[in-house]
């Protein structure tokens, strides 16, 4: 790998950091990120980054793991200083974007959190966007700069590959996730079901029906989504197929963020194991959680974008 890239790491997801690190052939570059008594974040670069392709590795990252303004401000911060350092381009790898669910304004008087956080990524110096699995892939469009939107499918391929799922469906938690779970029952050759619900209020799910009963009934299902953050959609979802006849459940999402206590009850629900990737490290161990990686897939998108090198040959799964 050419000496004139830089791989830095936040303080949000240092394994994964490391990992990609490892995958592309270079050591992660020193920095330096303390904290004043107030809580006020202190970065410095330790590496001469002048004319250098730079890469700063930082998702934002929940409770209880940590505080996503903290990790945002801490990007801020990291790609503030490599601009200022004048490296030659600053590209922003946040495998899990936050706030991506506030991107419309569909009451009076709310922000538009996903837009005024791309805004503010793209003040504070990054050249370039690379991510995975954006809740609305029309966040995209909220930045004026280049956007590289992976996709965990490849990772989640290999891992069902392997697997007998001859007598299952693909279910949709609900009609946001539809098109991703489509994709995946059309590669998997598998049936599709869906389950309709509505949101009263933010972490408040109601399911109402499910569409495509007689391919529930007496089959093993495998729920797909993008991320699990109280669990309550994933759990409700599970409930109610197990009311429809299912057999044995099983889900995956890209982001855990398990906030509020979801891991604790996801092992108490009718879900009999679950697979997420890396994107957000792991609250704790559990034995119906199973963890891939998604190191080697940012790692030959990173190399790709620093050798200016198509990236699409990644989405050919």
């Amino acid at each position: 790998m050419s000496e004139n890239m830089v791989l830095f790491s936040g303080s949000a997801n240092p394994a994964l950091s490391e990992a990609i690190a490892r995958e592309v052939g270079v050591p992660l570059g020193k920095v330096e990120i303390t904290k004043f008594s107030d809580g006020e974040l202190f970065v410095r670069l330790n590496e001469n980054v002048r004319g250098v392709d730079v890469f700063i590795i930082q998702p934002t990252v929940p409770e209880p793991q940590g505080n996503s303004g903290n990790s945002l401000m801490e990007l801020f911060l990291l790609l503030d200083a490599a601009t200022r350092a004048s490296a030659s381009r600053v590209t922003a790898v946040m495998p899990y974007f936050g706030y991506a669910r506030q991107d419309r304004k569909d009451q009076p008087r709310v922000s538009l959190a996903a837009k005024l956080v791309a805004n503010l990524i793209t003040t504070a110096g990054a050249d370039r966007i690379l991510t995975m699995d954006l809740h609305a892939s029309q966040i995209q469009g909220f930045f004026d700069i280049p956007v590289d939107h992976l996709y965990a499918a490849p990772v989640f391929m290999d891992f069902f590959e392997g697997l007998d799922l001859s007598e299952f469906t693909i279910v949709a938690p609900d009609l946001g996730s539809v098109k991703m779970a489509r994709a995946y029952a059309n590669r998997l050759g598998r049936p599709l079901a869906i389950v309709e619900k509505r949101r009263p209020k933010a972490n408040d799910t109601e399911v109402l029906n499910v569409i495509g009963t007689a391919e529930v009934t007496g089959r093993n299902l495998l729920i797909i989504d993008d991320m699990i953050d109280t669990g309550g959609t994933l759990i409700k979802a599970a409930e109610k197929l197990k009311d429809v006849g299912a057999r044995d459940i099983y889900a995956c999402a890209t982001h855990a963020v398990f906030s509020g206590g979801a891991l604790d009850r996801l092992e108490k629900s009718p879900i009999s194991d679950l697979v997420v990737t890396d994107t957000i490290p792991s609250v704790r161990a559990s034995e119906k959680l199973r963890i891939l990686s998604t190191a080697k897939v940012f790692s030959e998108a990173i190399q790709r974008i620093h050798r200016s090198e198509s990236i699409s040959i990644l989405f050919d799964h």
